[in-house]
């Protein structure tokens, strides 16, 4: 199997991946939010900000899935790398709060980093596109 097929395949389980447990966290985050590793569940009015965690998740889901489809794959591999980002950030929250080692190094942790190794698989891919020179477009006869 080519590079390029592994990196497309392993995008397209992120994308999906993403997409499903931000969509679950719309739906019914006081059923999945214990599964992001917080110790407690929000009091008050705080399980909104566990829907607006869904919501930023589909979307960087769908920017990563537009740049796929579009063949944008060089973009695909940045945007990966700064997503992951996304993932660190998740990580960090759970252990400054007390809450699951386990799921901040077992889910967040190791979902950004194969982000990364994704994101950096597919910018080596695509080196030789970004290294090529640009051929000239034709100029009309005057």
């Amino acid at each position: 199997m080519s590079l390029k097929k592994i990196n497309t395949v392993l995008a397209a389980a992120f994308i999906l991946f993403v997409l499903w447990f931000g969509t679950e966290f719309i739906l019914s985050p006081q059923t999945v939010a214990q599964g992001y590793g917080l110790p407690h569940w929000p009091s008050g009015d705080g399980g909104g900000f566990l829907i607006v965690k869904g919501i930023r998740d589909v979307v960087l889901a769908l920017v990563l899935a537009v740049l796929l489809v579009t063949g944008h794959r060089r973009a695909l591999g940045w945007a990966l790398l700064v997503e992951a980002l996304a993932a660190y950030g998740d990580m960090t929250n759970v252990l400054a709060h007390h809450g699951s080692v386990a799921t901040a190094l077992g889910v967040h942790c190791l979902t950004a980093t194969l982000m990364v190794v994704n994101g950096l698989l597919i910018l080596r891919e695509t080196r030789k596109d970004a290294a090529a020179p640009a051929i000239p477009a034709p100029q009309p006869a005057h």
